[in-house]
């Protein structure tokens, strides 16, 4: 029996992307507004961003949420939380977003990529523009707290 032949180029790729929902002890949560050049610019989502080839979900989120908003987290102040998909398309692979919560800390969050930080509630985000996965995710983290 003949197999078909698979073409790699039309096997669609997955981004592995992960994001931080970092909270106050007074219910605020951060949020981070996307810069205007970027996709999805001008709009706030969950800090984070891709996750390296080779490299652990958990240490990818230290490293972007140390090089985008200058503050440090240890693996074991992580609590994965929600994941949130999107298809692929013509001009973007499948993106799968993994949540995190976080309420330890060291540091004070900064835009350091530009954008800006901002502290909502949760009613407030829900009323924020938001990317469509960081919609899916938001209803999943305020079910879940």
């Amino acid at each position: 029996m003949l197999k078909p032949k698979v073409n790699v180029e039309d096997i669609p790729t997955i981004l592995d992307v992960v994001a931080i929902a970092m909270r106050r002890k007074e219910g605020l949560w951060l949020m981070h507004k996307r810069p205007l050049d970027k996709v999805h610019g001008g709009l706030w989502e969950f800090p984070g961003g891709k996750v390296e080839p080779g490299e652990v979900s958990e240490n990818a989120l230290i490293r972007e949420v140390c090089e985008e908003l200058g503050v440090v987290v240890s693996v074991d102040s992580l609590t994965l939380v929600a994941s949130a998909r999107s298809l692929a398309n013509a001009d973007m692979p499948a993106i799968v977003i993994s949540l995190y919560t976080c309420a330890n800390w060291a540091g004070e969050p900064a835009a350091l990529e530009g954008g800006e930080v901002g502290w909502f509630t949760p009613e407030q985000i829900y009323k924020l523009p938001r990317p469509p996965l960081d919609v899916e995710l938001a209803e999943k983290l305020f079910a879940y707290i």
